[in-house]
């Protein structure tokens, strides 16, 4: 009821790109409803796994700088605005789609693609005589919890934008403090250690192939980060959103903002797990998994 009554469920995207290069792409999605105006007006965001049917290859495409691999992450926003029961169950909707193909560097190259859809149509109830009352939301409740320190460990494989230059493991180490508000936010602050392996091969291709750039070959490939966060809460599942800057940051690769956007899910008052896209603005650097404590 603290969000006008979502729902949440699974959705399907089939595209053909209209792009010899690009091909068709397919995506599965789990997502989230929310809706205003009296459920008149419908805000959907969906993350999932899709699939592109003719990714880069050096020999047979090599044009496709957009997708390096066939499995890729995928995001899509969709506003969609319905009028139900105009006239004995007819209605009408009309909305935009927008949809974002992308591997998060797990493989190069990775320039993404981004569709904007626009959609219109027709809607009938078949028990439009029986049309529920819209019910309010109740009233609302204070709650706070006190401050909480958790730890978290992110993993995965990346590669740089150089084709080629190999997928190599990463790590992250978070320590962070959060303050849980009210039901539905958590703000919080930390620190994180970046230890990524990609990062040493980029120094050191970057040192040979383009010593004007002032890398000798001798920098550190780690990186450490303060950020600030909010979490919005779902009962156990939660929408994480950070925003960092690099305090310690030896070798220039891609700005020193660099920022979080994933899902976090809460097995008990302890644990939890944790996945989300680490990037530079729009500039995707890894997909990162994760485990964490909280006390």
């Amino acid at each position: 009821r603290r969000y006008n009554y979502p729902d949440w469920g699974f959705s399907m995207t089939y595209q053909n790109m209209g792009n010899q290069f690009l091909g068709e792409n397919l995506g599965l999605y789990g997502h989230f409803n929310f809706y205003f105006l009296k459920r008149q007006l419908m805000f959907r965001i969906g993350q999932g796994i899709g699939y592109a049917f003719s990714p880069y290859d050096k020999n047979d495409n090599y044009i496709n700088n957009a997708y390096g691999s066939h499995l890729l992450s995928s995001t899509y926003l969709m506003f969609n605005y319905s009028k139900e029961n105009i006239i004995k169950g007819l209605g009408l909707s009309a909305g935009f789609t927008i949809i974002h193909y992308s591997n998060a560097n797990v493989k190069a190259p990775n320039n993404s693609t981004n569709t904007f859809a626009f959609s219109l149509g027709a809607t009938y109830l078949f028990e439009h005589e029986t049309f529920p009352e819209f019910i309010p939301e109740g009233e609302r409740t204070k709650y706070t919890e006190p401050v909480k320190y958790n730890f978290v460990l992110r993993g995965g494989v990346n590669e740089s934008d150089i084709v080629n230059s190999g997928r190599y493991p990463f790590f992250t180490f978070s320590a962070f403090a959060d303050k849980r508000i009210n039901h539905k936010s958590t703000l919080l602050a930390g620190t994180e250690l970046f230890v990524a392996k990609f990062l040493e091969e980029y120094i050191k291709h970057q040192s040979v192939a383009f010593p004007e750039s002032g890398i000798t070959g001798d920098e550190d490939y780690k990186r450490i980060g303060l950020f600030v966060g909010h979490e919005l809460r779902f009962n156990k599942v939660a929408f994480i959103t950070h925003l960092g800057y690099y305090l310690y940051y030896p070798v220039e690769f891609e700005g020193r903002v660099y920022n979080r956007l994933g899902l976090k899910r809460y097995f008990n008052d302890r644990y939890f797990a944790v996945v989300n896209v680490h990037s530079h603005g729009a500039k995707a650097e890894a997909v990162e998994f994760g485990i964490g404590i909280r006390l």
